[in-house]
């Protein structure tokens, strides 16, 4: 006789996955080889069917349709992205932010900002929380060192993402573990100090671990992601999206889409188009036009062919 059981898959090591299967419980379990036969990746956040055999052997028979994915990091069901940049050292690369906004806006991802490190360079950190709240983003500027309003960010998350997926991503070398510390003690994850040569942190997370959020906000059945962190996110090997859903996925692009002068207009630097009188007027930040003119040109050298 067997047993079925649902539960979600919060870690995996070696092809084995832990799942939590309610009330605290983490099972290890193997996917059935027809996953392998049908070449289907288990990930992270997945919610399964598990069969318990009369052994006590777990293995998972089933899993159920996905919400949305990301691929690096590998993570399904994701609710919320929380993406760190620090202030300074490393210096914030716009463009990568950039991207990780849009590849979250397309997954239908609620994006979230952090800027860490805001003691180092409190201008750079008032200039980064000027631009996404100009987006319509919700910003958080802390410093996890002295501790300053990490109280806000712990309160948002108790209020919004107690019941979802939450993902922390953002460059190595950012804070984000520190971050992550500060936040919920009882994580204790490891920290890497940011290479002066390189301008870089070393990777200090190495796997995708999901923690209950009952345990780190006091609230909740959800859970909360640290990521392994990005040295480099390109577009060589991108899979998120196509050319054309590119302006959909800048959210303060969306009220000017069919505005402009000339139809198949890119946005990039057409007469008459809408965007760009809204960068020139002050609506939309350059720098975020910027970053969608780098993507836009990145996107249209990629063929079907090259997808991975």
């Amino acid at each position: 006789m067997s047993f079925l059981r649902t539960g979600r898959v919060v870690s995996s090591e070696g092809g084995l996955y832990a799942v939590d299967v309610g009330n605290g419980e983490r099972r290890t379990c193997k996917p059935r080889g027809k996953f392998r036969y049908d070449k289907i990746r288990l990930l992270v956040g997945d919610l399964v069917k598990v069969e318990e055999d009369e052994k006590g052997n777990l293995s998972v028979k089933e899993i159920f349709e996905r919400k949305n994915f990301l691929i690096r990091p590998a993570l399904a069901n994701v609710d919320f992205l929380f993406i760190a940049a620090s202030a300074a050292s490393p210096e914030p690369v716009l463009e990568n932010m950039d991207k990780l906004t849009a590849i979250a806006e397309h997954a239908g991802i609620l994006p979230v900002i952090v800027v860490t490190k805001s003691d180092l360079s409190p201008q750079s950190a008032h200039d980064l929380q000027m631009i996404y709240e100009k987006v319509g983003y919700k910003v958080f500027v802390i410093s996890s060192v002295l501790g300053e309003n990490l109280e806000g960010l712990r309160d948002y998350m108790k209020e919004r993402c107690a019941d979802g997926i939450s993902v922390f991503t953002g460059a190595s070398g950012v804070g984000k573990s520190t971050l992550l510390n500060a936040l919920f003690p009882k994580l204790s994850r490891k920290t890497g100090a940011v290479s002066e040569r390189l301008g870089r942190g070393k990777h200090t997370t190495r796997t995708v671990d999901l923690f209950g959020c009952g345990a780190l906000l006091g609230k909740g059945t959800g859970y909360i992601a640290d990521t392994p962190g990005f040295s480099l996110l390109d577009f060589e090997n991108f899979d998120f999206f196509d050319l054309e859903d590119l302006p959909y996925n800048f959210r303060e692009f969306r009220e000017c889409l069919g505005k402009c002068r000339y139809t198949g207009c890119t946005h990039c630097r057409d007469e008459g188009c809408a965007v760009i009188e809204k960068v020139r007027s002050g609506d939309i930040p350059v720098s975020r036009h910027k970053s969608y003119v780098l993507l836009h040109e990145q996107l249209k050298n990629k063929h079907p062919w090259d997808r991975t």
